[in-house]
C-alpha cells in the first residue's frame, strides 16, 4: 500500500543521534515500507535549507519552508523581517512546494504578539506568491481561525489537526485540507477521531510529523514515514472506510494541494 507523507522533519537532529543511518536510513526504511514520497518541512532558515538539501536527494522528496512560531522567539524582533525575507527567497527553489510550517503556538511562552506578527507577514507572502501554506495550530484555535478568515485567498493544510469537527468542516468549506498524524491512534484522542470522521474524503491528508508523534503501537519511539500504515489504519477505522481507498485519496489530495506529480 502506497502512502505520501505530507509533513515530516527529516531535518531534525534526532535522526543523526537516534536512528541507524540517520535521516537517510529512516527515509530508506520508509520507501521500503511502501511510502511513495514525502515533504520535509522547515521551521527556521537553517533547517529550511536542510529540508531542501534532503529533498534534493530524492526524486519523490519535496520541501516546505517557513518560520515556526516557536522559532520566531529565537530572533531579535528587529531582525524578524530579514529572517522572513531569507525564508521567502527559498520559495523559488524547484523542490519547495509550500510555505510552512507557520501559525501560532500558545502552549509555550513565546510572546503572542510576535507570533501573530510573523504569522501575518507570512500569510501576506503566501497571498503574493499564490502558494499553499502549512498551518501549525497548538492551543490557538480561535485566533488561528480569525486570522485565516481575514486572508480568504490563502489556502493550504491544517497540519496534525487537533481542533473540533465543527471547525474542520468550516475550514473545508473555506477551501482548506485537514491532515492527521499519529495522535489519531491514541486511546485518549477521541476528539481527533471525531474530527477525522468529519472531513470529506477529497480533503483529508495523512502525515507523520516525524520524528515525533509515532502512532500506536510505536508511540514514544522515533517516528518515520513507514509507520504511517498504523495512522492510516486508525483513520480508516474511525471513518468506517477501506484502508486502500483512503490511502489512495490521501495521495490524490496531496498531489492536488501541492501541485505534484508522482
Amino acid at each position: 500500500m502506497k502512502l505520501f507523507d505530507s509533513h515530516s522533519h527529516y531535518n531534525d537532529s534526532r535522526y543523526e543521534k537516534e536512528y541507524d543511518g540517520g535521516a537517510d536510513g529512516a527515509i530508506k526504511d520508509a520507501f521500503n515500507a511502501g511510502v511513495c514520497g514525502f515533504i520535509c518541512v522547515g521551521t527556521e532558515p537553517g533547517n529550511c535549507k536542510k529540508a531542501i538539501e534532503i529533498a534534493e536527494k530524492y526524486d519523490k522528496g519535496f520541501a516546505a519552508v517557513g518560520l515556526h512560531p516557536e522559532d520566531a522567539a529565537n530572533f531579535e524582533r528587529n531582525k524578524l523581517v530579514s529572517v522572513v525575507d531569507e525564508i521567502t527567497s527559498l520559495l523559488s527553489h524547484e523542490k519547495v512546494v509550500a510555505l510552512g510550517e507557520i501559525g501560532l503556538d500558545y502552549h509555550w511562552d513565546t510572546p503572542r504578539d510576535i507570533q501573530k506578527e510573523v504569522f501575518e507577514m507570512q500569510l501576506c507572502i503566501a497571498e503574493e506568491k499564490n502558494i499553499p501554506v502549512i498551518i501549525h495550530d497548538r492551543e490557538a484555535h480561535g485566533d488561528i481561525f480569525d486570522i485565516l478568515r481575514a486572508h480568504p485567498d490563502v489556502t493550504g493544510v491544517m497540519h496534525c489537526y487537533s481542533g473540533s469537527a465543527e471547525m474542520a468542516r468550516d475550514y473545508v468549506r473555506r477551501g482548506w485540507y485537514i491532515s492527521f498524524a499519529g495522535p489519531v491512534s491514541y486511546k485518549n484522542a477521541e476528539n481527533v477521531r471525531t474530527a477525522c470522521r468529519a472531513v470529506p474524503q477529497d480533503r483529508i491528508l495523512i502525515e507523520t510529523d516525524c520524528p515525533y508523534l509515532a502512532p500506536v503501537p510505536h508511540r514514544g519511539k522515533i517516528n518515520h514515514s513507514g509507520l504511517m500504515v498504523h495512522t492510516l489504519a486508525a483513520m480508516a477505522a474511525a471513518r468506517g472506510e477501506d484502508e486502500e481507498t483512503l490511502a489512495k485519496a490521501t495521495i490524490e489530495n496531496s498531489m492536488r494541494l501541492f501541485n505534484l506529480v508522482l
